[in-house]
């Protein structure tokens, strides 16, 4: 196997090492497509008088939506990781992502350390996702395992 070596390998990641990610903008398509691949057809993800009537301005995005957005947008970042898999996520969902809010995230390295395969590492990676005001709408944080340099 060869790894791309513009790929951060886990000695690349510093702890506190920071970088922002590209955006993407959430609309009706991708809360429709996202219910009809879950199966959550929740009121308030479906129907903007549902919505409206709990006191948002229309249809909230799925929070899980939210969350594997921030997945992909880390996957499409200038910044990416020699990675081998995703091991845990801790989530928190702070704010609502309507239709048409663009969001994008900062991502800091939180830890890191080897595991017991010297050609592998697992860094922690801390999330805020924030919409087109700078609003916190989800954040968390994620373990990664990575390929060390000890990899081939």
């Amino acid at each position: 196997m060869k790894i791309d070596p513009s790929l951060l390998r886990f000695e690349d990641a510093t702890i506190g090492m920071a970088f922002e990610t590209g955006g993407i903008v959430v609309t009706e398509a991708h809360i429709v497509a996202f219910a009809g691949l879950t199966g959550d057809f929740f009121d308030i993800h479906m129907d903007d008088d549902y919505a409206r009537a709990l006191g948002y301005p229309g249809r909230v995005a799925h929070g899980l939506l939210g969350l594997a957005l921030c997945d992909g947008l880390k996957n499409r970042a200038g910044i990416k990781f020699a990675a081998i898999v995703s091991l845990n996520w801790r989530w928190s969902f702070a704010g609502p992502i309507l239709v048409g809010d663009r969001i994008a995230a900062r991502i800091t390295v939180l830890s890191k350390r080897i595991t017991r395969n010297p050609a592998r590492g697992i860094v922690t990676l801390g999330f805020d996702l924030l919409n087109q005001k700078n609003e916190v709408v989800q954040r968390g944080e994620n373990d990664l395992m990575v390929h060390t340099r000890a990899a081939p």
